[in-house]
């Protein structure tokens, strides 16, 4: 079974469709069906966005190893966060060091004081 037809299988089972429900709402045979799911027939373009908007999913997901779309999102999302956690570490090392000028200009003062 090809990698494609896989994972219109499983997107077919989550949804607990048969074939023949499947076959009916893309307007092909039952057969014609089989033979994409099962990766007898090569699917064009077309086909393949047909069946991605009747599952509710990009194209890319048909195509796509399961997770391996999403890690190119998640790598851009983590990208980000790291570069939010880098700003936070700069502020919080900033408030650091005015926590400590703060400190010895209050002991400076109890030391001229006292």
């Amino acid at each position: 079974m090809s990698l494609i037809g896989k994972n219109i299988r499983t997107l077919r089972q989550k949804n607990g469709w048969s074939q023949g429900e499947v076959a009916k709402r893309l307007a092909i045979s039952i057969p014609a069906f089989s033979k994409i799911e099962t990766g007898i027939t090569d699917v064009n373009i077309s086909r393949l966005d047909q069946i991605a908007t009747l599952f509710e999913v990009s194209t890319i997901d048909l195509i796509s190893k399961e997770g391996e779309h999403h890690q190119s999102e998640n790598a851009a999302e983590i990208s980000m966060l790291r570069e939010k956690i880098a700003f936070k570490e700069e502020e919080i090392i900033s408030l650091q060091k005015k926590v400590i000028e703060l400190y010895e200009e209050l002991r400076n003062k109890d030391k001229a004081a006292g």
